[in-house]
């Protein structure tokens, strides 16, 4: 992941930090690892041990609200559940067949450090650390009690580097820990949750992104002036933050698509929300969003301005993340780390009820007033056309669902039914699929789909519905789908066109095009034949969706 800096862009001074943004560097050169040994091996056959492997975790356990699958969260980070985790989640029964949990924001067991043996048991770590050791953010844990372990992870990186080589990734054992060297930043991910490395890396691009929100990459003059300096009390009171999007790595598929999704509308409402913002645009605003959770309702740019898919997603996240957004109407800098990750842009928020918000992004730090203004005349406007209880309907009622797609009528000569039998199910020692599951998704056994348009930088997904029955269960899928985007998109291999997979819980297809991805998973006793069929034909109903885009109008789902 690369960041350019767009040929338009604006520069305003460097006030004290208090957003979020992106920013990510060119790949690293990189060390291999040999498989199968705990330890590292450079470019030069040269293999570092590993000492000191923390035991096999069993979990980092959290659970989240139920939604689309682009927005259904999905609980525990891993696919066993800690006892300990029971007090931080708390189950709530939306309907007899869709169980869900509620996540609770903010840092997990802050007294645990790494002689804890509970802290060893968490699946999946995420640190940032300075290149002199200091730790900035650890997931689970207090950072100071941590301030030894930060120190030989460094010490890691810089032995590798003074070899003249840099560290990608290290496995020991069951265990990944993936590094990312951003100037004095350094980033680390250990995991045991058999994410793909691209995954993982590409998560912690997404943190450090979210790191540049709130300061811009200008910290690192910082550093080059004093290598001690210590950032954690510039970043006070924003772990909730960067909970919240570590969280949102294991049910928003736009961490891994690099596409936002939008709220799904009628034509003539949607326009009537972009026309108003139109119009605020030609006033003088850089940016205008109207969101409904992290769901765009309609986004209009200045000319020549582009919004990255990834400043969406760290933008949103901020500010949902953020109490004191909810509470009054907030005038505060962000960086846009894809926009330019050196300054902040201003942001004036304000939420008309407890989803729906608008984000007036400008240039000016004199700005409060006129974005108020405009504000104003926009909720005028979305009140009197209704949008905003339109929107509240959408949010009702929900995504797109795979029984409600309509079967093909007349299937093709020669094909085998669908589905070979239900009298048969495959086992799972965990969990099985159907248990608890009155329903059997959609034609050809379709159980859940993603599509992606690569024009709109956009992409629509189904509601989890039966047989995906339980949060453990999405998760699952979830992972399963982020191995198929990496290894459809591995540049050493690929990329494909077209990929089919089958293992004992579902069959997954993948099919690439210049203009779409559409990722989809089926009945694990589904005919291969008929599940490609109707991957092949299910596109068209789905980009039937698009509504015709204003000008510069992004959000057309």
């Amino acid at each position: 992941m690369s960041i350019t800096n767009p040929d338009h862009h604006h520069e305003p001074p460097i006030t004290n930090p208090n957003s979020d943004s992106i920013s990510a560097e060119n790949g690293l050169s990189s060390l291999t690892i040999s498989e199968g040994k705990n330890g590292i091996e450079n470019g030069g056959g040269e293999t570092i041990e590993v000492y000191g492997r923390p035991t096999s975790p069993s979990s980092s356990g959290y659970a989240g609200e139920r939604g689309t699958s682009s927005s259904s969260s999905i609980s525990n980070d891993d696919d066993d559940d800690d006892d300990d985790d029971n007090n931080e989640i708390q189950e709530v029964v939306i309907d007899d067949s869709l169980p869900a949990a509620t996540w609770m924001p903010g840092k997990r067991h802050v007294d645990e450090d790494d002689a804890s043996m509970s802290w060893r048991k968490r699946k999946k770590h995420f640190f940032i650390l300075s290149h002199s050791g200091k730790p900035i953010f650890s997931r689970y844990g207090d950072e100071h009690k941590l301030a030894g372990f930060s120190a030989t992870l460094q010490a890691i990186i810089s032995f590798v580097e003074n070899g003249g080589d840099r560290v990608k990734l290290v496995r020991a054992g069951k265990h990944q820990v993936v590094f990312l060297v951003k100037g004095p930043i350094y980033l680390v991910c250990i995991s045991c949750t058999e994410d793909p490395y691209e995954s993982l890396r590409g998560q912690l691009e997404l943190i450090y992104g979210q790191m540049l929100v709130i300061l811009t990459k200008s910290i690192n003059r910082c550093f080059e002036k004093n290598p001690k300096f210590d950032m954690t009390p510039l970043l006070g009171g924003t772990d909730v933050v960067f909970s919240s999007l570590i969280h949102s790595f294991s049910w928003n598929p736009a961490t891994f698509l690099h596409a936002y999704t939008c709220l799904p509308l009628s034509y003539a409402t949607r326009q009537a929300a972009g026309a108003v913002l139109q119009d605020v645009a030609d006033s003088g605003v850089l940016f205008a969003i109207l969101m409904c959770r992290h769901k765009v309702v309609s986004l209009v740019g200045a000319q020549k301005a582009s919004l990255h898919p990834d400043d969406m997603l760290l933008l949103a996240n901020f500010v949902m993340s953020s109490e004191s957004f909810r509470t009054s109407e907030c005038f505060s800098p962000i960086c846009l780390p894809r926009y330019n990750p050196m300054a902040f842009l201003y942001t004036y928020v304000h939420y008309f009820d407890g989803d729906t918000y608008l984000m007036l992004l400008t240039t000016s730090s004199d700005a409060f007033y006129h974005l108020k203004e405009c504000r104003i005349r926009i909720e005028n406007v979305l009140l009197k056309s209704n949008v905003l209880s339109e929107i509240q309907r959408s949010m009702l009622e929900g995504g797109m669902r795979v029984e409600d797609l309509p079967a093909d009528p007349v299937p093709r000569s020669g094909y085998a039914s669908p589905l070979v039998s239900h009298s048969k199910l495959p086992t799972d020692s965990s969990e099985n699929l159907r248990e608890s599951c009155s329903s059997f998704g959609g034609p050809a056994g379709l159980w859940h789909f993603i599509y992606r348009s690569i024009y709109l930088d956009q992409f629509i997904s189904s509601e989890f519905s039966p047989p995906i029955c339980t949060a453990k269960q999405q998760k699952r899928l979830f992972r399963a789908y982020q191995k198929m985007y990496a290894s459809m998109h591995d540049k050493g291999i690929g990329p494909h066109k077209t990929q089919f997979r089958r293992d004992e819980n579902y069959v997954l297809l993948c099919w690439v095009t210049p203009d779409f991805e559409f990722y989809a998973a089926f009945d694990p006793l589904a005919d291969k034949p008929v599940g490609i069929y109707e991957s092949y034909n299910r596109p068209d109903p789905i980009m039937s969706l698009q509504q015709p885009a204003r000008p510069r109008l992004r959000a057309n789902f």
